[in-house]
């Protein structure tokens, strides 16, 4: 099946590791040019892309500093000459402490709106002028089950995932005119760095009560959210904005 992602431009967050690695490296293998940014060195994934034969740019990138969101876009421009997909991935995740809510650390709740949020809108105010300038394009917003199931003593992390299907319904609507896709994929907890991370030492614990919440008996992998990127980045998809794609194993049904 033809996905139309040959030749097009694809800025992912967060691609380091994880979740990010994995799209950046699927979408070059249908034929996008992709963008690799990390806080962390993106080398990796480059090499796994280039090595397949692909193309990739990694950069460094802080999605809560705007100059280093613009700077991630103009460089994808000289590198590339335009920008037709973004996949906001990069979040706080694994790294944030849980708690009751009212324990909280205030610093790290804001810290968490900084990055889960407002990176984010950062991201996309810098690439769409780009993709206007291209007839149109695909924001991918990665959000999570947390924000519709209720994630009990991580009231950051759940707001913050809230907000995110709030940023793809608002921008659908604003920028349907400008023929720019804004969709969400809601995953439950992946197997990944930031899982492993988040869970500490009840990761196993965790994995046998996700799983048992599920319609599929097992826990995701980076690979099962591969497909619904590539579905919403392409063209099977292009007249599909506004919407969040739960990839949770049926948890939760909307």
């Amino acid at each position: 099946m033809d996905t139309g992602l040959d030749g097009k431009v694809a800025i992912i967050t967060g691609a380091a590791r994880g979740l990010g690695q994995e799209f950046a490296v699927r979408l070059a293998a249908e034929g996008a040019c992709v963008v690799a940014t990390d806080v962390r060195d993106c080398d990796e994934t480059v090499g796994q892309v280039t090595n397949a034969g692909g193309r990739a740019l990694g950069l460094r990138q802080d999605v809560t500093d705007m100059d280093s969101c613009q700077a991630a876009a103009d460089k994808a421009i000289a590198e590339f000459g335009r920008i037709d997909i973004l996949v906001n991935n990069a979040a706080l995740y694994g790294g944030l402490k849980g708690g009751r809510f009212d324990s909280l650390d205030p610093d790290e709740w804001n810290r968490t709106m900084d990055v889960n949020v407002t990176g984010i809108w950062q991201c996309c105010k810098t690439v769409v002028p780009a993709m206007r300038e291209v007839g149109g394009g695909s924001i991918i917003n990665i959000t999570s089950l947390a924000a519709v199931y209720g994630l009990a003593y991580a009231l950051h992390y759940t707001v913050s995932k809230a907000a995110v299907i709030g940023i793809t319904r608002g921008l659908a609507r604003e920028l349907g005119r400008d023929w720019i896709r804004v969709n969400s994929i809601g995953p439950s907890a992946v197997m990944t760095e930031g899982t492993v991370e988040f869970f500490g030492d009840k990761l196993e614990k965790g994995k046998q009560i996700i799983a048992s919440q599920q319609s599929l008996n097992r826990n995701l992998e980076a690979a099962d959210l591969a497909g619904t990127v590539l579905y919403l980045a392409g063209d099977q998809s292009k007249f599909v904005t506004g919407q969040t794609v739960m990839v949770d194993g049926g948890t939760v049904y909307l």
